[in-house]
């Protein structure tokens, strides 16, 4: 029968590695060679808290015991109004960076064209929009009564309208075209009077509906 190899019931001082992982309760290795700044208190000081939310980067040094009590008490926010939480929690939520409405760069307009775009694939974008766009025009136009085509092409309108809509653009091509306000010019007069044209056959069918 095999004798049964025994473990060793000791690890050689040579095999033994001592950990040098920095726990988190453990003393700051940076910490200064003082006292701890709690009044009365002649522990040594190893641990760091901020000062205020003013002086994040300004130090008290305190023992394990009183940075926990420390730390317990802090209130980032004591003294500040609704407001003033409120405007720190959204500067929070950009990281303190400023930041811009979505289409902007800066607080200025945002500019397609400084962009780099080897594949091209801003222009083929805005062809395809472009192509949608002219495809939707087209079907409503389509989609409009036959007799009210060509007067909505007159007053650049869309088809389906409200009431409101078309008076609107009435008033806003009747003073661009008026007689009064182009000194009798005969073309805007004849222009004038196309607009009224649409502008009441389209009326008519919509108080009609």
């Amino acid at each position: 029968m095999l004798a049964s190899r025994r473990l060793p019931t000791h690890i050689s001082p040579i095999m033994r590695r001592k950990s040098t992982r920095h726990r988190a309760f453990d003393p700051d290795p940076d910490a200064p060679e003082r006292y701890c700044d709690w009044p009365d208190c002649t522990n040594q000081a190893g641990y760091r808290a901020p000062k205020d939310r003013t002086q994040l980067r300004q130090y008290f040094w305190f023992c394990l015991e009183h940075v926990r009590e420390y730390n317990a008490r802090w209130d980032f926010y004591k003294g500040m109004t609704p407001g003033q939480i409120e405007a720190q929690l959204r500067a929070d939520v950009s990281w303190q960076r400023p930041s811009w409405k979505l289409g902007t760069r800066g607080g200025q307009d945002f500019n397609e064209e400084e962009i780099l775009d080897p594949l091209d694939l801003l222009n083929a974008t805005r062809a395809r929009r472009a192509q949608a766009a002219r495809h939707r025009s087209k079907r409503e136009a389509e989609a409009a009564p036959p007799g009210l085509r060509d007067h909505l092409r007159t007053l650049s309108l869309d088809w389906p309208l409200t009431l409101d809509l078309l008076k609107a653009r009435y008033r806003e091509l009747a003073r661009k075209h008026h007689p009064d306000t182009n000194a009798g010019d005969r073309e805007a007069e004849d222009r004038f009077k196309t607009v009224n044209v649409a502008y009441a056959t389209i009326r008519a069918h919509l108080s009609s509906l």
